[in-house]
Parts: C-alpha cells; sequence; structure tokens
C-alpha cells in the first residue's frame, strides 16, 4: 500500500482549502470572524452571528416575489410603534406606501426614512399614505421615530412573516433582508413594486413620480 507524507513546508488547512471546489468552501464558511461588526445598509452583525453565504439553491429561492403588480396585497394585522395594532385594511379607500426595510437605525434605512419624511406632504397632497415596515420591535420603532421626528406609521414584523407573505427579496446572497416598496391603488391592488437595496431615496423618487402621474 503506497504510503503519503505531507510536505514539512505546507500546512495541513492550505492542502485541504486547495482540494476544496470553491462552491461547497463558500457554503460552509463564514465570511466574517465572529469578532466581526458593522452596519452595512441594514446589516447588524453580533458577536454571535456570522455572515455565511447560503447555497446556490436557498438564495434563488429568496429572490423570488410572491406578488406581482396587479395582484392583491395580502391582508395583515401588526403592531405599531406605540405597541397598537394596525391592519392593512384600515387603510383601504386611498392609496398606501407600503416600504419594507431591513432595520432602525442603520445608515441606509434611517437615510430613507427621513427622506419619506421629508416628502411626506407631497405623499399626502397625492392623497396618499406612508407606512414603514421592519423586524423590530415597537420600541425601537418608537424610538427612532421620535428621534427623526417620523409622521407615519412603522409596523414590526417581527416574525417576517408579513416579509415572507409579500415575496420581499433578500439582498447579499440572503443574509440582508430586503429593502423593498409597493404602491397600493385604493382596493389595495399593488401598482407598483420598486427595489433598490443601496440607493434608498430612489425609492421615494420613484414612488412619487408614480402617484403623481396616476
Amino acid at each position: 500500500m503506497a504510503s503519503f507524507s505531507l510536505p514539512t513546508n505546507q500546512a495541513l488547512p492550505s492542502l485541504l482549502h486547495s482540494h476544496i471546489p470553491k462552491a461547497t468552501f463558500f457554503q460552509n464558511h463564514s465570511l466574517l470572524p465572529k469578532s466581526s461588526q458593522s452596519q452595512f445598509h441594514g446589516l447588524k452583525l453580533s458577536n454571535s452571528s456570522p455572515v455565511s453565504i447560503p447555497s446556490s439553491s436557498y438564495v434563488k429561492g429568496s429572490i423570488v416575489a410572491k406578488i406581482t403588480e396587479g395582484s392583491l396585497a395580502p391582508a395583515f394585522t401588526l403592531k405599531d410603534q406605540d405597541g397598537k395594532t394596525v391592519s392593512l385594511s384600515k387603510f383601504k379607500g386611498k392609496p398606501v406606501v407600503v416600504y419594507f426595510y431591513p432595520a432602525d437605525e442603520t445608515p441606509g434605512c434611517t437615510k430613507q426614512a427621513c427622506a419619506f419624511r421629508d416628502s411626506y406632504e407631497k405623499f399626502k397632497k397625492a392623497g396618499a399614505e406612508v407606512i414603514g415596515i421592519s423586524g423590530d420591535d415597537p420600541v425601537s420603532h418608537k424610538a427612532f421615530k421620535q428621534k427623526y421626528k417620523l409622521p407615519f406609521t412603522l409596523l414590526s414584523d417581527e416574525s417576517n412573516k408579513v416579509r415572507k407573505e409579500w415575496g420581499v427579496p433578500s439582498d447579499l446572497f440572503g443574509a440582508l433582508p430586503g429593502r423593498q416598496t409597493y404602491v397600493l391603488d385604493k382596493n389595495g391592488v399593488v401598482r407598483l413594486i420598486y427595489n433598490n437595496q443601496f440607493q434608498p431615496e430612489k425609492h421615494i423618487d420613484e414612488t412619487l413620480k408614480f402617484l403623481q402621474s396616476a
């Protein structure tokens, strides 16, 4: 039987990595060490939660939208920043802008919320209401709303149930909750779906243009 010996000048890890297909390696190894902490347009990293690239099948499944323009928006009931339950049906009879965002107090989400705030009167003039939804709890939403004087409702989707039902696509290989805006007409039918993870202000511009031209 032939024997096998390791070269004295080559470490075992490098040998192993050189023989592991890249796809397999990336599916099973985290991108960042556990000590990494960062915020990236809504991505919150903790010491115990390294970011991993999921398998290609997971990524493919995470970007398939479940509702399209012309679809009736799925109903939901969530708690707002004051802990009160709010149903989508409450806004029936007027256009509604529902925007899903990754998290409170992150750079991109703060910029987006403040842009909606600054244009809020224009949305009201167009007869529309604005609702922001993320996985943060009501306490976080209340602090975020008060700090930036946001005039619209923030809803807590802590289980991400509504996000999944609406088919909001994730970003960064499924590691980052998606940023997506929906414009509903007075009957609750989706008339516009806009997604741009890395240019949050564009959600406001594109949404207003649509409402003003409707």
